[in-house]
């Protein structure tokens, strides 16, 4: 049996692509490499649109190039993010600077893309003054907390994504090296290990925090 989707419009910095695709390895390595269990098959990739994600039976789904992508799962990786939507909250609340929102805030960016970064910061400059459950904007600043299922090839095109739409910091956040990469840019960044602090530089300017007070709630116990 011969599969052929759709056109679907990829746009990566610069280049526009807009040819068919004809079997699933090529949907794979468009979607950046992820393994065939989170790609959604109904609705067909190529046909998804923001509708199709209020739906009960997509939900923790991304949309990509009209595909539902399955978001990594997994207990520990929530944990953390909510531990560093904490943190960040704790210096953004008390100054008044914008809102922080978790893995469940979705937001269409302006390619077309639905994603749902683990943590999100926007400043009030960007946030629309009406929010729909899965609004049009682009946050200035979004943390990603790394699963195993996540490839290089999907975090470049996340990071394409955001950088483009104009998001100006993104932390990848690895549990099990326990470092983090700060990307000023789609391929700029900064490795950090826990003897290392980060910064919320020109987005979040003062907030600084160790990395090892980062991944110390991976360690706390009774």
């Amino acid at each position: 049996m011969k599969l052929h989707f759709g056109p679907v419009k990829l746009t990566f910095m610069t280049q526009v692509f807009t040819p068919p695709i004809k079997n699933i390895a090529e949907l794979l390595r468009r979607l950046g490499d992820i393994p065939p269990d989170r790609v959604r098959f109904d609705p067909t990739p190529g046909t998804a649109t923001v509708a199709d994600l209020f739906d009960l039976k997509n939900r923790g789904c991304e949309l990509v190039d009209g595909t539902l992508v399955e978001k990594t799962v997994g207990w520990n990786e929530s944990n953390l993010g909510g531990w560093i939507l904490t943190i960040i909250n704790n210096f953004v609340i008390p100054r008044n600077l914008g809102k922080v929102s978790g893995e469940q805030g979705m937001m269409e960016l302006p390619g077309g893309s639905v994603r749902g970064p683990d943590v999100a910061f926007i400043s009030w400059e960007r946030l629309p003054t009406e929010l729909s459950a899965i609004p049009a904007m682009v946050p200035d600043f979004v943390v990603e907390v790394l699963s195993l299922s996540n490839s290089k090839a999907e975090m470049l095109r996340k990071r394409e994504e955001y950088f483009r739409s104009g998001v100006r910091l993104v932390w990848e956040v690895d549990p099990r090296m326990r470092t983090v990469n700060a990307f000023t840019s789609v391929t700029e960044f900064t490795s950090k290990t826990k003897d290392d602090r980060l910064s919320g530089n020109d987005v979040l300017p003062g907030f600084v925090v160790e990395v090892s007070q980062i991944f110390a709630e991976l360690d706390r116990g009774a």
